[in-house]
């Protein structure tokens, strides 16, 4: 059944308010992500737990522990009970950098060996069982699932940063320097079959998302500049700027429409912008109720009917 996506306007932006607040950890969250067709939410933490979240009624199901490797980035497979995680500690000693998680019964399920230093950007391919990792390492690998020998190794200047579009056809890496080389999923092995830059921006990309409809693109660096890039020529549509944000990183979003870029900050207020007004419209009734929160990240929940919260 196709989905009906409602256009937003500034109003309903602006009308946007806190559903649940979750109490049970007060800490900074280093990564978060939704599951595509369940309603939940994992999270992994600066005290090495992860927890698992029902959205639709606001309680948590699951906290665990990995005390030995830390845990930094974190993302759903299409199982809704297995995740990825990257490691925070013991990198060099073990090349372990990635695991393969069951959270029904607490088990690994695999390791990924690889990496010699922290992963800062992974994602799971919509439609199969690969996924990507970004390390500071200045590598990207390609993964299956399946099996625990990377698939693919690409070599990179600077912090790379990864993104499958919604079609898990085509993939984005992003290095120093603004450059974005653009690799088709099924025969990346051929090298990227385009690459365009970011003019006048030389900071490093550490977010790339694609939107629903694969049109536009949205980098967000390590300056806090956010941009939206037409997704087939590179061409820059618009661009957004943050007050910096010491020792963070930020992360921003598409709307489900595409419409509008909403972007967490330091200060924990969350921004909303038209991409195609260029008007950004602050979200007054967020803004103070974030401001314990530091709202860095931000990601909507995807696209589909949900309960509300109770």
């Amino acid at each position: 059944m196709a989905v009906v996506i409602t256009e937003l306007d500034d109003d309903i932006v602006r009308s946007m308010s806190i559903g649940a607040v979750f109490t049970d950890y007060v800490g900074k969250i280093s990564s978060f992500d939704f599951h595509r067709t369940e309603d939940l939410l994992v999270t992994a933490s600066e005290d090495d737990s992860i927890r698992l979240y029902d959205i639709a009624n606001a309680t948590v199901l699951k906290t665990t522990y990995n005390k030995k490797h830390g845990v930094d980035r974190v993302c759903f497979t299409h199982h809704p009970s297995s995740i990825i995680c990257s490691s925070r500690y013991n990198l060099d000693a073990t090349s372990e950098s990635l695991r393969y998680l069951s959270l029904y019964d607490n088990r690994c399920l695999r390791n990924f060996k690889g990496h010699k230093e922290r992963v800062v950007s992974l994602c799971v391919s919509p439609i199969n069982d690969s996924f990507m990792s970004g390390s500071l390492d200045h590598t990207v690998r390609l993964w299956d699932l399946r099996v625990n020998v990377c698939q693919g190794l690409l070599h990179l200047r600077g912090r790379p940063t990864v993104a499958y579009d919604q079609q898990g056809l085509v993939f984005a890496v992003a290095m120093e320097g603004g450059a974005i080389k653009l690799f088709d999923s099924r025969s990346y092995d051929k090298g990227p079959f385009d690459t365009f830059l970011v003019g006048g921006d030389t900071a490093e990309v550490c977010d790339i998302k694609f939107s629903n409809d694969g049109k536009s693109m949205l980098l967000t660096t390590t300056n806090n500049n956010n941009y939206v890039l037409d997704a087939y020529g590179g061409e820059k549509r618009c661009g957004f700027s943050l007050d910096p944000c010491p020792n963070s990183t930020i992360e921003a979003t598409f709307t489900p429409d595409g419409q509008f870029v909403i972007s967490g900050s330091g200060d924990g207020t969350l921004h909303a912008w038209s991409i195609n007004t260029r008007h950004e419209s602050k979200l007054d009734e967020i803004t103070f109720m974030l401001y314990s929160f530091n709202a860095y990240s931000f990601r909507l929940f995807p696209l589909r009917e949900v309960s509300p919260f109770t």
